[in-house]
């Protein structure tokens, strides 16, 4: 299959922060399937509404924690766990520097082996 996406998809972890009416909040934890400078995707067993926005933390290789905002796109639900795709809302450049390093040492070490 030919690879359409403009940028390579990361394996990352993280979790999400659901704020709730009257200043609730409740960090869930996610599986990243992918991610790029662009976006990411992740799994879920908590249901999240397309177009919302939510404040994510994404944790690298190096247990560097990102703070990021993300769109939820896209929803599926999978047996009982949603699949969920979210575009990055204001993303700083220092932020996309630290992904696209992340990127560039997964290019090396897929490299060497």
């Amino acid at each position: 299959m030919e690879e359409r996406r403009k940028t390579r998809r990361l394996d990352l972890t993280g979790e999400i922060i659901i704020k709730g009416l009257g200043g609730a909040t409740e960090a869930v934890d996610i599986h990243i399937i992918d991610a790029s400078t662009s976006g990411v995707g992740f799994k879920t067993d908590k249901q999240l509404t397309i177009g919302d926005i939510y404040e994510t933390n994404l944790t690298l290789w190096n247990k560097e924690v990102i703070p990021v905002f993300v769109q939820i796109v896209r929803a599926k639900l999978e047996d009982d766990t949603y699949h969920y795709g979210g575009v990055f809302i204001g993303m700083p450049e220092d932020v996309k520097m630290r992904i696209q390093v992340y990127e560039t040492v997964e290019e090396e070490i897929a490299k060497q082996e």
